[in-house]
């Protein structure tokens, strides 16, 4: 649900089956106003969608976590995580892919997940309410909307309240 400063948009996919579950916040710092975002789920629907005033925009969601085998990095799984098993990511939507009619932005930023390691996870679960945050400039050097696969900001993901 939108609020003051950052929006925040949660959502929490159907039951989740085998793994454990991670909550994430992707947040799009600074984004260009006037223009709608989205979190894409599947192959191309977009949910909690958000018209940017400026303002940062974060996205809360639920993905599930499985071992890929000892000393390997977790899996990510759920209808949020797009890629292949070892270099998953999710996919920010703006402009035209958000919805958004007649906006002259059709693009999409690439959040990855590989940056995420075991011990992050294990953090998270063992926190009440906590979560991983990546935060990623919302502004392209066009002025537009950031797209393609984004640099995470700061130290990457980080643990959250």
């Amino acid at each position: 649900m939108p609020k003051r400063g950052p929006v925040s948009q949660r959502v929490r996919p159907g039951k989740a089956s085998a793994g454990q579950e991670l909550l994430l916040r992707i947040t799009v710092v600074r984004p260009p106003p006037g223009v709608q975002f989205c979190l894409q789920s599947g192959k191309s629907d977009g949910v909690a969608h958000a018209m940017s005033t400026g303002k940062d925009i974060s996205f809360d969601f639920a993905v599930r976590v499985t071992d890929s085998g000892k000393g390997s990095p977790p899996r990510f799984l759920g209808p949020f995580t797009q890629g292949p098993p070892d270099g998953r990511f999710v996919y920010i939507c703006c402009g035209t892919l958000a919805g958004q009619q007649g906006s002259c932005w059709t693009r999409r930023a690439k959040v990855p997940l590989t940056g995420i390691a075991r011990a992050q996870v294990t953090a998270a679960a063992k926190q009440p309410g906590g979560r991983l945050e990546a935060r990623f400039d919302g502004t392209a050097k066009d002025g537009g909307p950031s797209c393609a696969t984004v640099p995470i900001l700061g130290d990457g993901w980080r643990l959250v309240r």
